[in-house]
């Protein structure tokens, strides 16, 4: 069964408007997004264990939470989580004394260069790519996390089991099913798989566009 986030493809939300500038709504949007990431350099979790605490808020925060309560959210969980925090700390906001990760804290000075350098999910691994460009692809006919109950998967529900071409090989990944859940970088094989939507929705307004997913070699097999 997906979680709440799990809604992608679904009818009546509306469009999505974009904006040629991206600017932050409120101020504490820039300073939600910098804890974040301060908190992230502390080396305690990575990006797939990041998105993992979001999709598991309740779904009643879920649901009412603004796009960076969200992130606060989940960010609180994990500081709990790892024990970078304690939760009489984050009720109070009172330190209880100096953190053992102090020294690992980012300095302002540092953030371009390591915004810069970002955390490339390349890895080496023993599995060798089971496609190429071209080869027809059936997606795994359910969406969930296969190693872990509920757990963290980059496969969205609303493609599961739809056919699709491999137009990119990307090179071998950290897989994060089991990245997000401590298990390991188990790299594999990632791809794009390009998916008309015709064949992911009932009435599409353009039958012959296409959504491009990157998807792991276990998500696929030979259509």
């Amino acid at each position: 069964m997906s979680r709440v986030h799990d809604m992608g493809g679904r009818f009546g939300d509306g469009a999505i408007k974009g904006e040629d500038d991206a600017v932050f709504a409120e101020d504490w949007h820039a300073r939600a997004l910098a804890l974040t990431l301060a908190a992230g350099a502390l080396g305690q979790w990575n990006i797939d264990t990041s998105r993992h605490a979001r999709e598991r808020l309740s779904p009643k925060d879920y649901t009412r939470f603004s796009y960076y309560e969200k992130w606060m959210g989940g960010l609180a969980e994990l500081l709990v989580e790892t024990g970078v925090v304690t939760r009489n700390e984050l009720a109070t906001l009172t330190p209880e004394g100096v953190s053992d990760l102090a020294e690992r804290k980012l300095l302002a000075e540092n953030v371009a260069a390591a915004l810069a350098a970002g955390g490339p999910a390349d890895r080496p691994s023993d599995k060798t790519p089971d496609f190429q460009r071209g080869d027809r692809v059936k997606l795994r006919a359910r969406a969930g996390n296969v190693l872990v109950r509920g757990g963290h998967t980059r496969l969205p529900s609303y493609a599961a089991g739809a056919v699709g071409e491999i137009v990119i090989y990307h090179g071998t990944h950290v897989l994060p099913d089991s990245s997000a859940h401590g298990l390991g970088d188990a790299a594999e094989p990632l791809y794009a798989v390009a998916i008309k939507a015709a064949d992911l929705w009932d009435h599409p307004e353009n039958p012959n566009d296409e959504v491009i997913l990157d998807l792991w070699q276990s998500y696929l097999e030979r259509a």
